[in-house]
C-alpha cells in the first residue's frame, strides 16, 4: 500500500481555506525551535504508539516531520492502527520552509 501524501502547496491551500486538519508533528521537542506550524499537536515519533488515545481515529490528520521520512512511517502506522484519514506531508518542514514560509529555518 502506498502512503497517502499531501504536498506543502496543497496543505497551504487547505489551511488558507479555513479547514483545520489535525497537524501531528512527530519531531523531537528541540526540533520545534527551528520551525513549527501554528496549531500543531506535538507527539514525538517514539511516543505515538503509547499516545494513540489522544488522537481521533476519524479526524483528518496530516503528519509532519523534518523531511517526510518519520512522518511517512507514522502515517502508515496510524492507518494500520485503524485511523481512516491520514496523510504524510511530503518534504516535511524543510519543504514548507523552502517553499511556503521562507522566514522559517531549514535545518
Amino acid at each position: 500500500m502506498q502512503t497517502p501524501e499531501i504536498t506543502v502547496q496543497d496543505l497551504d491551500t487547505v489551511l488558507k481555506a479555513g479547514k483545520k486538519p489535525v497537524l501531528l508533528d512527530v519531531r523531537e521537542a528541540n526540533e520545534l525551535e527551528n520551525s513549527r506550524l501554528e496549531g500543531i499537536v506535538h507527539i514525538p515519533m517514539g511516543e505515538v504508539p503509547g499516545r494513540l488515545s489522544e488522537l481521533d481515529k476519524n479526524a483528518e490528520i496530516v503528519v509532519v516531520c523534518r523531511t517526510g521520512g518519520r512522518s511517512g512511517r507514522i502515517t502508515d502506522f496510524l492507518l494500520s492502527s485503524g485511523f481512516t484519514n491520514v496523510k504524510n506531508m511530503v518534504g516535511g518542514m524543510n519543504e514548507w520552509a523552502s517553499t511556503i514560509d521562507t522566514t522559517m529555518t531549514v535545518y
